[in-house]
């Protein structure tokens, strides 16, 4: 038995186009490498003529380089363990796989099972989207997250004390995998669906909503989070460079969104905004 490992080379602003493209072939599994990253499917579960389909939609639009080959199941999940390392945020939270063994304690432990590197704390972005949730009160509120991957910030909302939270996401694979980490963590206030925000039908208002999508999407919904965001409560958006803060900031005006303060990793950025 083996898997097919597909190895991908592209601009950083196509990675997670690319990522959701591949699981269309097949691919449910990720880690980010230096210069793109590297997809695993199951032997049989690889349909070619996707990724051909990828590749010709995607020629003119940016450069870029896959190669297809196969690994050993076993060996490669034996590598995996071995590279997946835990996270630790601002000393406050401890973000691991089931197979770390951590002996210090932390004010809040999240397990991931590591499917995909994105949400499991690794990429800069989750890192801050969990250092600013540490930052504000999460007790008894109603909360959104809105292409929750992982659900590892939905996870982190109700161990910070959210009443109820409501999470989804675009891609198939994020419904089985949140929901394995969701019972992992006894987050059973969590609740998780496939789509996007225009295919929910939430009733009532969120005290928070927690958005880590990529600029172009972020601001295409932002009026739908408004909309669902209650007098007063917090949106806190990242997935994108430090570049696009201004560009958000400036779109979400319009929608009585106002910045409360922003935060950044390397050329990552963060931007809390405030309902008016």
């Amino acid at each position: 038995m083996y898997y097919h490992r597909i190895q991908v080379i592209c601009n950083s602003d196509f990675t997670e186009i690319f990522m959701a493209e591949i699981a269309e072939a097949g691919f449910d599994t990720f880690t980010e490498t230096e210069n793109g990253f590297e997809a695993y499917a199951e032997e049989d579960h690889l349909l070619t003529e996707v990724l051909e389909d990828i590749k010709e939609r995607y020629t003119a639009a940016t450069p870029f380089v896959f190669t297809l080959d196969k690994v050993d199941k076993q060996n490669w999940n034996e590598e995996w363990e071995k590279n997946v390392d835990p996270i630790f945020v601002e000393d406050q939270c401890l973000v691991r796989a089931e197979f770390h063994k951590i002996e210090k304690k932390y004010p809040y432990e999240i397990i991931i099972t590591p499917k995909m590197s994105f949400g499991t704390g690794h990429h800069q972005t989750t890192y801050l989207m969990i250092k600013n949730q540490l930052q504000f009160d999460h007790q008894n509120k109603r909360v959104m997250d809105a292409g929750c991957g992982t659900a590892i910030l939905a996870i982190m909302a109700s161990k910070l004390g959210a009443k109820e939270v409501e999470a989804f996401d675009i891609d198939e694979w994020s419904v089985p995998n949140g929901q394995e980490n969701i019972a992992i963590n006894l987050s059973t206030n969590v609740h998780i669906h496939q789509g996007k925000i225009s295919d929910m039908n939430f009733t009532g208002k969120f005290d928070i909503i927690l958005a880590n999508i990529n600029k172009n999407v972020l601001l295409a919904e932002m009026k739908e989070y408004a909309n669902y965001l209650a007098g007063g409560g917090k949106l806190l958006l990242s997935g994108f460079y430090t570049t696009d803060v201004d560009d958000l900031r400036d779109h979400a005006k319009q929608f009585g969104l106002s910045e409360v303060r922003r935060d950044e990793k390397e050329t990552w950025a963060a931007l809390l905004l405030s309902k008016d």
